[in-house]
């Protein structure tokens, strides 16, 4: 591509928005002018499925629920019930944390809070780490902790590094209903860390659940209102956990924080009028939508790897992992059609990646494009050179860029760049409603649904089968106390509750059994099939 073509292009094809300080760069994606009447039907049901959308239709037709997330920064154009509760959950939200802020909530020792435990997994905690490590300022009064798995070994380094502050703790426990297993766990284990510090939990935990779940009650919302717990924050069903962030469950712990909250909703909300324009050409999460469509064919045939030159951004790859992957990889169209769509999502941050997988990415497989993230400011006031004619460290991150940018072109990589003057709450908030928008058009252009998950349905299905083959393996094990057992015997043994908990799965279970319960024992042999359990 030639340097006059390259500019020609660049000209013709940037988007700017001076309001929001934003402009989008796809002139190095090879696309034909032409995309725009090619997928002119694709891109018509792409208009027509978010206007339905937000006007309250019926998006996750597996669960029977509408998706409302828009709704959160703009709640005019949501129902009248749903728009009243959206500003009494936001006002609940603000007011509590000012009432922390001003010193009239504070921890049981009559101390302020230091501390915020958020308990929670997915984009429950996601979306929250995401903005804690954009926009936090250093020295807050306020600093956040995450317990986002169920690894013990992680859940008691997270505790170890509070320490003593586990007196000034709040913790925030976030589910719909409670019966997430990943929270439910950290919950459980949280609690039982503020018993062993005679502390009462109670008196500094806060629930973000749904009063109701699937037509039942909430465990969470029941558990923290009998025991008397600090506050309920109330979530809904038409929020999904990775269009969460602009609810209760990124609200609170942002503001909590000292973050801006009114200025992310406002620049979210700018963001989802701007990609409500209906021209493919102007529309920036059309557009990139439909840059997503021509790499990978409308297929998801190549990855797509994030590189925002920012390090408070390093989150920014993670939470568009789960935003795209889960919203997009699905088996099955909207027809019932087996199309096995999604596109792969990695990245870390520029120039980091440039002493790992940029040398793979120009050289190597060309299977993906780029998605850089540049925030043009370097820095709040003037930077000390660190190299000849007055070079700053602002300017060599510039360089390295646009260096990489151009090393990739030059071997016929792809890539788009995306480009903010600033880092606040606001550009944050309408860098996340871009990439929410992009992904409900680009799943209307190649026609699957991106709001329900049934892949994690059946993991979680398949997890709790495994659940009950351990609870039965020590069973076994321990009602034959004093004998050494193979896995084949073991499972020999389940009887036909089991019959399709295999060979396998049962050593997998008596392994883990050997190694995190000191009653049971492993006695390796030659091969797994040689392995001998037993149970003292």
């Amino acid at each position: 591509m030639s340097t006059t073509t390259t500019w020609d292009r660049y000209s013709q094809y940037l988007i700017r928005d001076t309001a929001l300080g934003f402009s989008l760069d796809v002139s190095r994606m090879h696309f034909p002018d032409s995309v725009f009447t090619d997928l002119a039907p694709e891109i018509e049901r792409a208009w027509t499925d978010l206007r339905a959308l937000e006007a309250g239709a019926i998006a996750n037709p597996d669960e029977g629920r509408q998706v409302g997330h828009y709704w959160l920064r703009t709640p005019s154009i949501a129902p009248a019930e749903a728009a009243a509760w959206i500003e009494r959950v936001r006002g609940e939200v603000n007011a509590f944390a000012a009432r922390v802020h001003s010193g009239e909530i504070v921890a049981p020792n009559g101390n302020a809070y230091r501390h915020v435990l958020l308990v929670g997994i997915g984009g429950s905690a996601l979306g929250p780490q995401l903005v804690a490590d954009a926009l936090r300022e250093a020295g807050a009064p306020i600093d956040l902790y995450f317990l986002d798995n169920t690894d013990p070994a992680g859940i008691d380094h997270t505790l170890a590094d509070l320490g003593d502050g586990l007196a000034e703790t709040l913790v925030i426990v976030t589910s719909k209903s409670g019966g997430t297993p990943e929270t439910r766990n950290g919950m459980l284990e949280v609690e039982a860390a503020f018993g062993r510090a005679g502390l009462d939990f109670p008196r500094q935990a806060v629930a973000i659940t749904s009063p109701t779940r699937d037509g039942s009650r909430s465990v969470l919302f029941d558990r923290a209102a009998a025991a008397g717990w600090l506050a309920i924050f109330e979530m809904a069903d038409w929020i999904g956990g990775r269009t969460s962030v602009m609810s209760a469950v990124g609200l609170l712990p942002a503001r909590l924080i000292g973050v801006d909250t009114d200025a992310m909703l406002a620049g979210a909300a700018a963001m989802d009028a701007r990609t409500r324009v209906e021209d493919a050409r102007t529309n920036p999460a059309m557009l990139l939508a439909l840059m997503w469509h021509q790499a990978g064919g409308g297929r998801g045939a190549k990855d797509m790897v994030v590189l925002p030159y920012c390090d408070r951004l390093s989150l920014f790859g993670k939470y568009l992992q789960q935003l795209i992957m889960e919203s997009l990889g699905k088996e099955l169209d909207r027809q019932g059609r087996r199309v096995n769509q999604g596109i792969a999502v990695y990245g870390n941050k520029g120039s980091t990646d440039q002493h790992a997988y940029i040398q793979q990415l120009r050289d190597g497989l060309d299977n993906f494009f780029a998605t850089f993230v540049e925030i043009r400011q370097s820095r709040p006031g003037g930077s000390i050179a660190v190299g000849d004619g007055g070079v700053t460290s602002g300017d060599y991150l510039q360089g390295f860029l646009r260096g990489t940018r151009d090393a990739l072109t030059g071997n016929g990589r792809e890539s788009i760049t995306l480009s903010f003057e600033t880092l606040d709450a606001r550009t944050l908030g309408a860098l996340i409603a871009l990439f929410e928008r992009t992904v409900s058009l680009y799943a209307s252009l190649v026609d699957v649904n991106a709001y329900h998950q049934p892949g994690v349905e059946a993991g979680k299905k398949a997890a709790g089968r495994f659940l009950d083959g351990v609870l039965a393996v020590a069973y076994i094990l321990e009602s034959h106390r004093g004998e050494s057992l193979s896995a084949m015997e073991i499972q020999a043994r389940l009887g036909e509750a089991l019959t399709d908990f295999d060979v396998e799965s049962v050593y997998h279970a008596a392994r883990h059994l050997a190694a995190s319960r000191d009653h049971f024992t492993v006695t390796p042999g030659d091969s797994p099939a040689g392995d001998r359990f037993s149970s003292r």
